[in-house]
């Protein structure tokens, strides 16, 4: 009898109950939070979007990130890339479209994978659908960087440089722009 009595007496502040418990969990912080980031060269927009990990106390290279094993790249659901253009990176050609960024770290080399596979979480890498994988270039930080961070930045009004930094490794790769697809181009 107490039971029934309780339960009519509850079931008005129901609502109430989820409404704040609902505040309670938005209020809560994103500890890796997304980011994106566009650059528009020769009328052509190129632009990521990613999720942005803290070190928060943690090993980052060869421990979070680790060395000889793919990296999503991020945190999360999976760095997308996207460009309105054919680009060259290194001596391979990107045709224009949305792929994933994923990079395969070591101590002393990096490279950087643009896979066709597009929309799934960052876990979920396919080797297979790899269009190329090309070597980054590599500076040790004399100061620690906090947040994961990718840019791209123009070098000229063609060509560009996407940087990812985190807490003390910052790499980079070049790109240009082309119009058509010179048959010295590998397409991977």
């Amino acid at each position: 009898m107490m039971s029934k009595q309780i339960t009519r007496f509850a079931i008005p502040f129901l609502p109430l109950l989820i409404f704040f418990q609902g505040l309670a969990l938005a209020q809560q912080p994103i500890l890796s939070p997304r980011d994106s980031v566009e650059l528009t060269i020769a009328g052509k927009k190129l632009s990521v979007n990613y999720g942005r990990p803290s070190i928060r106390g943690r090993v980052i290279m060869g421990g979070l990130v680790p060395y000889s094993r793919w990296w999503r790249t991020g945190a999360n659901e999976a760095t997308s890339f996207k460009t309105e253009a054919d680009l060259v990176m290194g001596d391979s050609l990107i045709p224009k479209g949305s792929y994933t960024i994923y990079t395969l770290p070591s101590e002393s080399r990096w490279r950087i994978v643009i896979n066709k596979q597009t929309g799934q979480w960052g876990t979920e890498y396919n080797p297979e659908d790899d269009l190329i994988r090309l070597p980054l270039e590599k500076k040790m930080l004399d100061s620690l960087v906090e947040k994961f961070e990718i840019q791209l930045k123009p070098t000229g009004p063609r060509s560009g440089r996407m940087t990812l930094t985190w807490e003390k490794t910052q790499l980079w790769i070049d790109f240009r722009l082309t119009n058509n697809k010179p048959a010295m181009l590998k397409q991977n």
